[in-house]
């Protein structure tokens, strides 16, 4: 058979099979391949636009409107700093294996069985759009424009036929939806940076990573660029070659459960750290730097001049200023300051904290597992140099006292005294440069809706939305913007969803927490009345539908996209074009936005007449007009030739530098304008917010014990081992667990360390249930000493897959034979962001 023919009929098979309700007719094969048959293979631009944070460029090469092969950005000669590759990773490149897996979804369909159970039928697009248009519109009168949400999805939401901007310019037009805000990333990562530094965007603001050659030590806390930003123009790849190019002799210290290919012999010293107990090193870092007299001699200037908190005397100082204030707001906080919880006599033990005692490296070890002498020698090391690059990556705020953890190393760096200068780093993650793209306009000024929830609380809000306010579940209005300067308390919900729109995303069932019990509420149509899900692919989440949409994938797309979030040094544009007819009936998420606003007899208020096509012409020609500094030719269609445009950071950036410089005259956005070691807003908040039993806010960053931590006696004979979930090579999040090459070359493995298997009698390799009350999953067993002792490790984003023969586990649920670790996470709303703790779980394990 020739090779034309093999991939013509494999294609047409693979994406016809196995999805109920697909038509399997010839017609369908026949669709795959255009009337005209190529001689020579076509090249077309396209990128991979999964939330890694690079969206690499690829080439996609394809015969007779079949992809043939793809093949990464290899157009320059590869200079770093000048001209280097954004070269894809394994999973774009299995871009081919994605586009054409069994469960590709050709055709719309609507639900016949019970949610979850996957029975589709296949319907027509016109009744799709009339019916799912009647519906919401029926929600809307019946309950208001606030019982639709737009939830969270991030497999495809760059360019302009994003899920965001399509599906968001569509609900507008009904008046609107309740949008989510935060993410489930870095939800308690923007309420550390809120709290510390005042605006949640800071959390991305550190210096670049170029800095680190300028930096004679570098300390990252779950900093592990390598697996997660890992394509040849992320921050993976700046952090190899910023090291490469220190001439200072840089030590560095990684913290982090797990060994991760981001050390592969770039550390020091590895601090195998026990999961959520970061904070209590911290504390005993700068409970040395404290006693030893290092910080009155070397950073108590900086801490007088730039920060609110330290001691008594500064939070004196800044109850007196904040009572002046004209913003009655601002002024309000004075009433909530208390000196005497100052961050000194948190460390030292003493004034109030006197019954506590010190946070010594003592107390610290026997916590965090980290020797003393190791704990000593890290202070050593902080106080000794000059430039300390410190950072904290996204992992360490997802656990149960995650945004606590992520303040302490926020506070690490302020102890220093240094911040501002080069070399050194805030804390925070680094900046990446960014390549300005236009996107097309959401008609936001349409919406009726004011307030927004946190993304993680979504469920809950199906069952008790209409309790929720700001001063419960962290309702915020819309109008307040990234920091906490304004009132969010009375901010209220009002109503509870009754439809969910899930477009490219599986945070419906597999991402969110407690699988299970989310599957329960899901099922429940008298809660949840609409539940639409836009896709590719036959996801976990999909199965969850009573509307099945079939989107094209962007290799079948004319779009664009930049660069994302992170990266690096390098910012580019790709603007994409195809060469394949969509798979099936399938069709671009602007297509069927515009489908279903026609029902309402508002098609030419969506599309303003023009067709996707001509909005990509007119917002690339305003993308071009905003980057004057960039050769772009004068059409889109030639951009589309060209593929790829890049452009280089002008300068390295160093944190804090222009407040450092000038704190007069560039206050930051926190509540006294200072650095907030005591956080104004959380004293604030921790009087007037109803908080949940057990849970905790504090004006300070502290060490918590937490639900479910190494120190919960409550759980830990039953569930003896520590479960942390990390970013696995194989997928991004849960995209591209269906692509079988992936699955062959990362292994989905439970990481377990030589000495808790020979003690429990495991062996590598064999299978075994991992459970706890919330439910049972079925994997394999990796024995390695890269994982400390005492803690198992699972990379997430495996697909939620009950056992079809209801086999049912120790915990008494049916067996997770798809592994998905959110079967065993707790749906446990973090106090101050109600953001994602999903790395903090205790399990048992025994042989399958």
């Amino acid at each position: 058979m020739e090779r034309r023919s093999f991939l013509k009929m494999s294609a047409a098979l693979s994406a016809a099979a196995t999805v109920s309700g697909c038509n399997s007719s010839s017609k369908d094969v026949e669709e795959v391949a255009p009337s005209t048959p190529a001689t020579e293979e076509t090249i077309n631009w396209s990128a991979c636009l999964v939330n890694c944070g690079s969206n690499c460029p690829i080439k996609v090469f394809s015969k007779d409107g079949v992809i043939t092969r793809i093949e990464t950005d290899h157009e320059t000669d590869d200079v770093y700093g000048v001209n280097h590759q954004a070269r894809a990773c394994l999973r774009g490149r299995s871009l081919r294996q994605r586009n054409y897996a069994v469960d590709r979804l050709r055709t719309p369909m609507k639900r016949v069985g019970t949610r979850g159970d996957a029975q589709f039928v296949a319907i027509s697009w016109e009744q799709a759009y009339s019916e799912i248009g009647a519906k919401l519109k029926s929600i809307k009168e019946t309950y208001g424009p606030e019982a639709i949400y737009m939830h969270y999805g991030t497999g495809a939401y760059y360019g302009f036929a994003s899920n965001t901007a399509t599906w968001g310019r569509l609900l507008n037009l009904n008046g609107g939806a309740v949008h989510y805000h935060w993410d489930y990333s870095w939800a308690q990562v923007y309420a550390a940076c809120m709290a510390t530094y005042g605006d949640q965007w800071a959390s991305i603001g550190g210096s670049s990573l170029s800095e680190i050659a300028n930096s004679d030590l570098f300390v990252g806390f779950g900093f592990n660029p390598n697996e997660i930003r890992m394509s040849g123009s992320g921050e993976g790849y700046d952090f190899i070659n910023s090291l490469a190019q220190n001439t200072k002799d840089i030590k560095v210290y990684m913290v982090e459960p797990r060994y991760t290919d981001s050390m592969r012999g770039n550390e020091n010293k590895w601090l195998a750290v026990r999961p959520g107990t970061d904070a209590a090193l911290v504390e005993a870092v700068i409970y040395q730097m404290i006693n030893s007299g290092w910080v009155d001699q070397n950073a108590k200037s900086f801490l007088d001049t730039y920060v609110v908190g330290y001691d008594r005397a500064s939070l004196e100082k800044a109850k007196a200023a904040v009572t002046l204030s004209s913003d009655s707001f601002i002024a309000s906080h004075a009433a909530y300051i208390n000196p005497d919880d100052n961050y000194h006599d948190y460390i030292m033990g003493q004034g109030i904290y006197a019954a506590q005692g010190a946070r010594t490296p003592t107390w610290a070890a026997a916590i965090c597992g980290i020797p003393e002498a190791t704990i000593i020698q890290l202070a050593d090391d902080i106080m000794a140099a000059e430039s300390p690059y410190i950072s904290a990556g996204a992992g360490i705020s997802r656990h149960a006292n995650g945004d606590q953890a992520t303040r302490a190393v926020y506070t690490l760096a302020i102890m220093t005294g240094k911040i501002g200068r080069s070399g050194v780093n805030s804390g925070a993650m680094p900046t990446s440069y960014s390549f300005s793209v236009a996107s097309m306009p959401t008609l936001e000024d349409l919406s009726e809706v004011k307030v927004s929830i946190p993304v993680f609380t979504w469920s809950d809000a199906i069952v008790r939305g209409k309790d929720f306010t700001g001063r419960t579940d962290c309702v915020r209005y819309k109008t307040s913007g990234s920091n906490e300067l304004s009132d969010n308390n009375d901010a209220a919900l009002g109503t509870n969803f009754k439809a969910v729109i899930n477009c490219a995303g599986n945070a419906l069932i597999n991402q969110h927490a407690q699988s299970n019990h989310t599957a329960e509420i899901l099922k429940d149509e008298s809660l949840c009345e609409l539940i639409v899900v836009c896709d590719c692919w036959m996801t976990p989440s999909a199965k969850f539908a009573d509307y099945l949409l079939p989107d094209t994938t962007w290799l079948e797309s004319d779009d664009y996209a930049n660069d994302s979030y992170a990266a690096g040094q390098m910012a580019y544009a790709t603007f994409m074009s195809t060469s394949l007819e969509p798979l099936g009936d399938s069709k671009s998420m602007y297509d069927i936005c515009a489908g279903i606003a026609a029902s309402w007899g508002k098609e030419a208020d969506f599309t303003e007449g023009k067709t996707g096509q001509e909005w990509c012409e007119e917002l690339y020609a305003q993308t071009k007009a905003n980057n004057p500094d960039v050769d772009m030719p004068s059409t889109y269609a030639e951009a589309q030739q060209t593929g790829v445009f890049r452009k280089y950071m002008p300068s390295s950036v160093i944190a804090l530098k222009s407040f450092v410089d000038a704190p007069d005259s560039n206050p930051l956005p926190t509540v006294s304008g200072k650095i907030e070691i005591y956080s104004l807003s959380l004293a604030r908040k921790a009087a007037t917010w109803e908080i949940t039993a057990g849970d905790k806010i504090t004006p300070l960053p502290q060490y918590v014990v937490t639900w479910d931590g190494y120190e919960d006696d409550a759980t830990k004979a039953a569930y003896p081992f520590q479960l942390c979930g990390y970013h696995t090579k194989g997928r991004v999040h849960s995209s591209y667990h269906n692509v079988a090459w992936l699955r062959e070359a990362v292994e989905d493995a439970l990481w377990m360390n030589p000495l808790d298997a020979t003690a429990n009698g495991f062996t590598d390799g064999e299978s075994v249930y991992v459970y706890n009350d919330r439910g049972t999953i079925q994997v394999n067993l990796k024995v390695t000493p890269r994982v400390t002792p005492g803690v198992v490790s699972l990379g997430q984003g495996a697909w939620y897959k009950p056992s079809p023969d209801g086999k049912v586990g120790p915990s008494g649920h049916v067996v997770d034979i798809g592994g998905c670790i959110n079967t065993l996470t707790k749906f446990h709303p973090t106090p101050i962001t109600k953001g994602n703790p999903q790395h903090t779980n205790r399990v048992q394990i025994v042989k399958a």
